[in-house]
C-alpha cells in the first residue's frame, strides 16, 4: 500500500462512524501506517484517546456502534491466520518459539486488552459496557484454534466474572457473552459455568438470562438449569430455552420424565410463539436424531401413562409431515377428520365401514383374557393384559372417526357397544370409554337414560335360562351363618391375644390357623350372597361408572325422571354405604352430578355431602367437595335456606366501607341464607386450606377461586388466605395449586371494580399476617416486597378489562388512605418503610379532595428514616397541583437530556424548587448539585438495549415539528467532540 492510501487515526475514526464506508479498507490503511512506525507507543496513546470518545456513550447509537466494530476489526487483524494441519506439523517447533514471544509480535493486541481490562472498573456504566463489548468482539473474532497467554486469560476471566454481577443489565450481557469461550464444561468447578448457572437462577433481567442461555455450554450440570428456564416467567426466555434444547441436546440425554414434561409444558404454553418453537424446532430435531422414525419417538415417551401427551405430540408432528408417511392410525384419523370435508375421502381409504369395524372390535375385546388369582401373580401375564387393554382403548377411540350416518352400520355399532357393556368379561377400565362412545351416538337424553338403565339392569340381574327366584329362607340362613362366623372370629382373636400374653405360643399357633379358616369361610359366604344378588363391588362399580357418564352427558336442563329416580334409590344411595372405597367414591360422584339436575334433590342431600367431605377417606372427601362446590356455583348459597328462594343477580359494586363482613357470602344472598350455615361452610373450607393433604388443599383453593370469581362469595379474609397460600413455601411443589391461583388473581381483578375493592381490603390483612409471622412459620420466608408489588399491580385502574369512564375515586386512592392511617398509628414501626415505598408506586386519581386529604395525612407524619423520606418525597410530588406539573412538563418535555459519564441527568430547577417547598420545616433543602439519583427502575429496566432515561408523563403532546427538532438534537455525532478537543489542544 502506498503512502497516499495511508490515513491518520483521527480521520480513520471519523470515517468509521459512517455506515457506508468500507471498514476493511480503513483497517488495511491504518494497519499499513502502524506497521511503518518504529515507536508504537505514540500510536497506542492516540488510538486510546480517540477510542474514549466512543466508550463514554452508553446509548446504542449507530455512529458509536460503527466505531466499536471498526476497533474490533482493526485489533483482530493483528492475529495470525489459522494454519492447516500440514503446516502445523511442519512448523510445530516454530510455533512454540512464537508463543513465548507472542506479546512482542503483537504489541497492539496486548495494549488493547490491557487498556480494556483497566477500563472495566470505571465508575461510568457506559465505559464498563463498551469495555465488555469490545472484549466480547475481540474474543469472538479469534480463530477456533487461537491461543492467548495464560496470564491474559486469567485477567480477562477475573474481570468478566466481576462484570457479570454489574448493576446494569447491558454490562452483564456483554460480560456473559465475552466468557463464552472461557468455559470448561469438563471441569466440575469451572467458575464460568458456575457463574452462568447462578445468573440463570437468580438474575432479575430477562435479557441477561437469554444471553446466558444462548452461550452456555451443555453438560449434565447445566442441562437441569436450561430445563428450568422452559418454565421462565418471560416468553422470550422460554422460547430460547426450547431452541437451545433442540439444537444442543440429544433426545437420549433426557430422561423419559424430562421428555414428557417438556412436551406437556411446551404444547400447552400460553404463548403461541413458544408452542410454535416446540412444533417447528424441538420435535423435528428429535425426529432427525431418530432417523425420522415416529414409532421410535413414541417408544422414547411414556405412552401408556401419558397417552394425551403422546396424542398431542403426534398431532403437532402431522402438521409438518406428508400424510402418506404417517403410521399411528388413531391420531392420523383424528387429524384427517379435523380437516372437515376435505378429509372425508382420505378417511374412507384409511378406515373400513362401521359394521366391519364393529365386528372386529367385538372380537378383539372378547379376546382380552380374564386373569385368575394365580395368574395375577405372574408379571408377564399382567403385562400382556395391560397391553391388550391399552390397544383396546385406542380401538374404541377410533369409533369417533367412523362414518355412522348410514343406518345399518350405526345400529351395528350401537349393538356391539351395548353387548360389550353388558358382558361380565369386559375390563372395568374400558367401561367409561364404551359408555362415552355409546352416548355420543345417541342424541336424545331420554333415549340415553333408557338405554343405560337397561344395560345396568342386565348387568345386575342377568337373564339366564335356569334362573330361579332366591328363597327367602336360604337368604336368611346365609345371613345367620355369616353372623355366627363373625362372632367366632372375634372370640378367636380375643383368645389369641390372651394366649400371647400368657406366652402359650403353641395354642396361639393353632388359634391363628383356625382364624384363617374362619376368615376364608366368611369370604365364601359373602361371595355366595353377592353372586345371588349381583351386588359384588366390581358389578356395582361398573354400573355406577355407566351412571356417572350418563349424568355427565345429559343436558343440565334435563330434569330427573322416573327412570333416573329409580337408579338413584336402587343403585346410587345404597352404594354410599358400601364398605369398598372405590364404590363409595363413584356413588358420591353420581349423587353430586344427579343433584345438579334437581334443586330439591340438592337440598335433600347437601348435608350428606358435607358430612362425607369431613369424615370419609381423602379421595372420597375430594369428590364430595367437588360436588359441594358445583352445587354452590349453580344454585348459590340460597340452596342452604329452608324456604325456596329465587336466584338473585350477581353482587353489586360496593365501597370498602360497606364490606365490613369479611367472611360473608355475596350481599345479594344474605337475606335468604341462614348466616350460621353459610359461615360454617366457609369455616370448613378455610380449615381445608390448612390441611396437610395437598390434593384436598388444592381442590379447596380451586373451589374457592371459582366461588369468588362468579360472585357467590365476597370475602377479603378468604382472598388473603389464598394469597398467603400461593406464597407459602409449603406449596412450592404443588404446581397445580400455584398455576390455578396465579391465573385466578389476574382474571379476578380484571373482571370488575368490585373485585379490585376486595383485593384492596385484603391488602393490610395479608401484610399484617406476614409481618407477625413467627420465625418458625414458613410464612417468615416470604418476600413481603413481592407480595406488596402483587397487590399494587392487581389493583391498578388500567388492569380492568373495561376501565371505568367515570372520574370516580380509584381503588389505589382507598389503598393510599388505608396505608397512611396505618403509618400514623406507629410511625416508628419497621413496616413504615414498606408502606412508604408502596405509596410511591400507586396510581392516584386526579380528584382534588382525595389529594388534599392525602397531603394532610402525609404532613402529619414524623419520619426519621431517610429511605422513607425519599419515598414520601416522590409521593408528595405526585400529589402536587396539576398546574405545577403541567408547568414542569412544559419546561422539560422537549429538552434533550445531558448524559454524564456517571450516568446522572441534569433536571430543571422547577424540580428542586418544588421539593424545597413541599418539605419546608421537615427536611433540609436540597441544593442544585444534590439532585436526585438516577431512576432505579430505569437502571433495572427490562429494555436492556435501550438508553436508561427517567420516565416522564406525556400530558402535552408535542407537535410533529417539535418532535423532529428534538430528534435532530439527540442525534449523536462524535466529530464535533473530536474537533473541539483538537482546537483546544
Amino acid at each position: 500500500m502506498t503512502a497516499d492510501n495511508e490515513i491518520d487515526i483521527k480521520e480513520a475514526f471519523q470515517r468509521a462512524q459512517k455506515g457506508h464506508n468500507n471498514k476493511a479498507k480503513l483497517v488495511a490503511s491504518l494497519k499499513s501506517r502502524y506497521n511503518k512506525l518504529e515507536d508504537k507507543s505514540l500510536f497506542h496513546e492516540e488510538f486510546a484517546h480517540y477510542l474514549k470518545y466512543a466508550m463514554i456513550v452508553y446509548k446504542r447509537e449507530p455512529a458509536v456502534e460503527n466505531v466499536i466494530e471498526f476497533v474490533a476489526r482493526f485489533a483482530s487483524s493483528f492475529q495470525s491466520p489459522p494454519k492447516t494441519n500440514e503446516e502445523g506439523e511442519q512448523q510445530q517447533e516454530e510455533e512454540e518459539e512464537e508463543d513465548d514471544d507472542a506479546e512482542d509480535d503483537h504489541p497492539f493486541l496486548s495494549f488493547i486488552f490491557n487498556f480494556l481490562l483497566e477500563s472495566h472498573k470505571a465508575n461510568s456504566h457506559a465505559v464498563r459496557f463498551r469495555a465488555c463489548q469490545l472484549i466480547n468482539k475481540l474474543l469472538g473474532s479469534m480463530a477456533e484454534n487461537a491461543q492467548i497467554d495464560d496470564d491474559l486469560f486469567d485477567r480477562i476471566h477475573q474481570a468478566m466474572l466481576v462484570r457479570v454481577t454489574d448493576k446494569f443489565p447491558n454490562v452483564r450481557i456483554q460480560a456473559a457473552l465475552a466468557m463464552t469461550r472461557l468455559q470448561q464444561p469438563t471441569d466440575p468447578d469451572c467458575p464460568t459455568i458456575n457463574a452462568f448457572m447462578l445468573i440463570l437462577e437468580n438474575d432479575t433481567n430477562a435479557e441477561v438470562r437469554r444471553a446466558v442461555l444462548s452461550c452456555i455450554a451443555m453438560s449434565p450440570r447445566t442441562l437441569l438449569k436450561v430445563l428450568k428456564r422452559t418454565r421462565d416467567i418471560k416468553e422470550n426466555v422460554r422460547k430460547l430455552a426450547y431452541q437451545v434444547l433442540a439444537d444442543k441436546v440429544h433426545i437420549k440425554a433426557l430422561s423419559i420424565a424430562q421428555r414428557v414434561s417438556l412436551l406437556q409444558q411446551g404444547l400447552h404454553d400460553t404463548s403461541e410463539a413458544v408452542r410454535e418453537v416446540v412444533c417447528s424446532r424441538l420435535l423435528p430435531a428429535w425426529l432427525l436424531r431418530l432417523d425420522g422414525n415416529i414409532i421410535e419417538l413414541l417408544h422414547r415417551l411414556d405412552v401408556e401413562n401419558c397417552a394425551e401427551t403422546a396424542l398431542e405430540t403426534l398431532k403437532a408432528i402431522f402438521k409438518n409431515i406428508p400424510t402418506e408417511e404417517l403410521i399411528p392410525k388413531e391420531t392420523l384419523c383424528e387429524f384427517i377428520r379435523s380437516k372437515g370435508d376435505d378429509g372425508d375421502e382420505m378417511l374412507e381409504q384409511v378406515l373400513p365401514d362401521a359394521a366391519t369395524y364393529a365386528d372386529y372390535l367385538c372380537g378383539y375385546l372378547k379376546a382380552v383374557p380374564v386373569l385368575s388369582e394365580e395368574q395375577r401373580a405372574d408379571f408377564n401375564q399382567v403385562e400382556l393384559v395391560m397391553t391388550k387393554e391399552f390397544i383396546s382403548q385406542h380401538l374404541i377411540h377410533l369409533i369417533g372417526c367412523l362414518d355412522t350416518n348410514e343406518e345399518g352400520g350405526r345400529k351395528r355399532v350401537l349393538a356391539v357397544l351395548q353387548d360389550m357393556l353388558a358382558l361380565p368379561q369386559t375390563p372395568s377400565s374400558l367401561v367409561f370409554l364404551l359408555t362415552e362412545k355409546l352416548l355420543n351416538l345417541i342424541s336424545d337424553d331420554h333415549r340415553r337414560i333408557q338405554t343405560v338403565a337397561e344395560i345396568i339392569s342386565d348387568v345386575r340381574e342377568p337373564i339366564t335360562g335356569a334362573s330361579q327366584p332366591v328363597d327367602e329362607n336360604e337368604r336368611r340362613r346365609q345371613q345367620v351363618q355369616l353372623a355366627e362366623v363373625k362372632v367366632r372370629i372375634l372370640e378367636a382373636k380375643q383368645t389369641l391375644e390372651d394366649c400371647i400374653s400368657a406366652q402359650e405360643f403353641s395354642q396361639a399357633a393353632e388359634l391363628k390357623n383356625s382364624i384363617t379358616d374362619l376368615e376364608n369361610r366368611r369370604n365364601q359366604i359373602l361371595q355366595d350372597i353377592a353372586e345371588s344378588n349381583q351386588n359384588d363391588p366390581d358389578t356395582l362399580l361398573r354400573c355406577l361408572t355407566m351412571c356417572a357418564e350418563l349424568l355427565k352427558q345429559m343436558n343440565i336442563k334435563t330434569r330427573i325422571g322416573p327412570t333416573t329416580s329409580a337408579l338413584m334409590s336402587s343403585l346410587i344411595l345404597p352404594s354410599i354405604a358400601s364398605a369398598h372405597p372405590a364404590v363409595r367414591n363413584m356413588a358420591v360422584v353420581c349423587l353430586g352430578t344427579c343433584a345438579l339436575h334437581s334443586k330439591e334433590l340438592a337440598k335433600t342431600h347437601m348435608v350428606l355431602l358435607l358430612q362425607i367431605a369431613q369424615l370419609d377417606e381423602v379421595k372420597i372427601r375430594i369428590s364430595a367437595l367437588r360436588d359441594i362446590i358445583d352445587l354452590l356455583l349453580l344454585f348459590g348459597f340460597q340452596l342452604l335456606s329452608e324456604t325456596a328462594a329465587t336466584e338473585a343477580a350477581p353482587p353489586s359494586q360496593s365501597s370498602p366501607e360497606n364490606q365490613d363482613d369479611d367472611m360473608a357470602v355475596a350481599t345479594d344472598e344474605k337475606a335468604d341464607v341462614p348466616e350460621d350455615t353459610a359461615q360454617s361452610i366457609l369455616v370448613m373450607l378455610s380449615e381445608f386450606l390448612d390441611s396437610e393433604v395437598s390434593d384436598l388443599r388444592t381442590e379447596t383453593a380451586e373451589g374457592l377461586a371459582k366461588l369468588m370469581y362468579t360472585g357467590r362469595i365476597s370475602s377479603a379474609k378468604m382472598l388473603s388466605r389464598l394469597v398467603l397460600l400461593w406464597y407459602n413455601p409449603v406449596t412450592e411443589d404443588d404446581i397445580r395449586l400455584r398455576h390455578c391461583l396465579g391465573v385466578f388473581f389476574q382474571l379476578y381483578t380484571r373482571e370488575s371494580r368490585a373485585h379490585q375493592e376486595v383485593v384492596e381490603e385484603s391488602f393490610l390483612l395479608t401484610v399484617r399476617t406476614l409481618m407477625n409471622a413467627p420465625a418458625t412459620s414458613p410464612l417468615a420466608e416470604v418476600d413481603i416486597n413481592n407480595v406488596v408489588e402483587l397487590f399494587v399491580e392487581l389493583t391498578r385502574p388500567g388492569a380492568l378489562i373495561k376501565p371505568s369512564t367515570n372520574t370516580e375515586v380509584c381503588v389505589h386512592d382507598y389503598m393510599a388512605v388505608r396505608i397512611c392511617g396505618e403509618m400514623l398509628k406507629d410511625p416508628t414501626a419497621p413496616e413504615v418503610r414498606l408502606y412508604a415505598k408502596t405509596l410511591s408506586n400507586l396510581e392516584l386519581s386526579r380528584d382534588e379532595t382525595v389529594r388534599e386529604d392525602l397531603q394532610t395525612l402525609l404532613q402529619q407524619l414524623v419520619v426519621k428514616d431517610r429511605v422513607c423520606l425519599r419515598a414520601l418525597e416522590k409521593m408528595i410530588y405526585q400529589l402536587a397541583d396539576s398546574k405545577e406539573q403541567a408547568e414542569l412538563l412544559s419546561t422539560t418535555a422537549l429538552q434533550p437530556l445531558d448524559v454524564n459519564a456517571d450516568g446522572t441527568y441534569k433536571l430543571s430547577q422547577h424540580w428542586e424548587v418544588t421539593r424545597v417547598f413541599v418539605f419546608t420545616g421537615q427536611r433540609k433543602a436540597c441544593t442544585a448539585k444534590g439532585g436526585r439519583k438516577p431512576n432505579r427502575r430505569a437502571e433495572s429496566s427490562e429494555e436492556s438495549d435501550g438508553e436508561n432515561v427517567p420516565e416522564s408523563a406525556s400530558m402535552v403532546r408535542p407537535s410533529r415539528r417539535a418532535k423532529t427538532a428534538a430528534l435532530e438534537k439527540t442525534k449523536l455525532d462524535l466529530n464535533p467532540l473530536i474537533n473541539q478537543e483538537a482546537n483546544v489542544s
